[in-house]
């Protein structure tokens, strides 16, 4: 018989925690289960810094693969899409060797579980206990002290199977624009799905209030004929940061719109900013934030490669250029119309090195609409009445910044073709 899976009471030492059967794969598939989604209970990790052990809680059996990633240190635990029903504080402390773990939707029918390591570690087993004598079917991944130089060995096999996989497979190609005088206008609600964003002290969670305000942005945009509003997301799901500009570049976006609502050391830091692309940010506070969205992949146990689209030639550079020109004047058009109805951060306008506004033919922009950090912030946020409003002046802001670039490249055709010259 298989032994029980230990106890979180008094596991501190490798001997508390029961021996995964030998033949455990690392790899479990149990066989086919029913239509009834798999809801997770509980989880919980025992052990210490040589051997440590993550167990969760199932209503039913589940198919589960794990692999790691470095940079930092962590090991990945993909299931079928599975529900969630954990306490608060669930993850936000470990034992041993997991210092802290993550959860939720990677993409659609697939759930993930992100346990930060705080060193090298190997996945000794990985499986799924079935239920037996009234208890609940078990998650149990076991994890050992390793050294960087098996992680690593570990990891460059890892990626030379996925990358072997991969160039079997082929790259979508984006169509021509369509030929139908529309403007494309794709709003990036920030993180979900396993990428919670920030947490507010009342439990609000950054990914729900930033949705929530793109699809009143979306109802209010689409009032317009011209527009045709695309999101990145459109429920609970996560889109990583290079998904995000790749879906604004396959759409033929005519403008990016990244919105979210951070939060910041010290509850006074209140009011709406927008940001602009710059490699050099507008003063530390903006280096931090652009720091912080920028590691939304690695939280999501996502393998961000090297960056490789530095491509230095004149023509790339001269649109990437314009496009943050366009950006700029979107975004004092956006602070110009929020003024009169919102409150602004003191410096409304800065700039700082975003991963999601590098696209570089579409015009980008990131809007903070509020810090869940502040008290006040998040009363506004989640105001039906507040969201309103603020929607209303960013379509306002929309308006002028499409009215002034169509009027400004009809008199720059007008010059070019000498109409109007004596």
């Amino acid at each position: 018989a298989i032994p029980p899976v230990a106890s979180t009471e008094g596991a501190a030492t490798p001997a508390a925690i029961a021996p995964a059967p030998d033949n455990a794969p690392l790899v479990a598939t149990p066989p086919a289960v029913s239509g009834e989604p798999v809801i997770a209970r509980e989880a919980r990790v025992v052990g210490d810094g040589s051997r440590t052990r993550f167990v969760m809680d199932l209503t039913g059996p589940s198919a589960v693969s794990v692999f790691t990633l470095d940079e930092p240190y962590r090991v990945v635990v993909d299931l079928p899409e599975v529900h969630f029903d954990l306490a608060a504080d669930a993850g936000k402390a470990g034992k041993g060797l997991v210092s802290a773990f993550r959860y939720g939707l990677i993409s659609a029918g697939k759930s993930r579980i992100v346990l930060d390591a705080t060193g090298p570690v190997s996945v000794d087993k990985a499986f799924v206990l079935p239920a037996d004598k009234g208890q609940p079917a078990r998650l149990v991944v076991d994890l050992v002290k390793s050294t960087r130089t098996a992680f690593l060995d570990t990891l460059r096999i890892s990626r030379d199977r996925d990358r072997a996989t991969a160039g079997h497979e082929r790259e979508a190609v984006p169509g021509p624009a369509p030929n139908d005088g529309k403007l494309r206008i794709v709003l990036d609600p920030g993180h979900g799905g396993i990428d919670s964003g920030a947490i507010a002290k009342s439990g609000m969670l950054e990914k729900t209030i930033v949705l929530a305000f793109a699809q009143t942005l979306k109802e209010k945009l689409e009032a317009n004929s011209r527009y045709e509003v695309l999101m990145t997301r459109s429920d609970d799901t996560f889109v990583t940061l290079r998904g995000r500009v790749q879906f604004a570049r396959s759409k033929h976006a005519d403008l990016f719109i990244s919105i979210h609502a951070d939060s910041f050391s010290g509850s006074d830091i209140r009011g709406a900013t927008v940001y602009t692309l710059s490699e050099r940010a507008s003063d530390q506070m903006a280096a931090s934030i652009a720091e912080s969205e920028n590691k939304s992949d690695i939280l999501a146990g996502v393998d961000v490669p090297e960056d490789t689209n530095e491509v230095s030639d004149i023509l790339i550079d001269l649109a990437r250029r314009e496009t943050k020109n366009f950006a700029v004047v979107f975004a004092r058009n956006m602070i110009k119309e929020l003024k009169p109805a919102v409150r602004l951060f003191k410096r409304a306008h800065q700039q700082a090195g975003f991963m999601v506004l590098k696209a570089p033919d579409v015009p980008s922009a990131l809007v903070e609409l509020g810090y869940l950090s502040n008290p006040d912030d998040e009363k506004l946020l989640t105001s039906p009445e507040w969201r309103d409003k603020t929607a209303v002046a960013i379509t306002r802001a929309i308006d002028a910044y499409f009215r002034n670039r169509v009027a400004n490249m009809a008199a720059s055709e007008a010059l070019t073709s000498g109409v109007g010259e004596p």
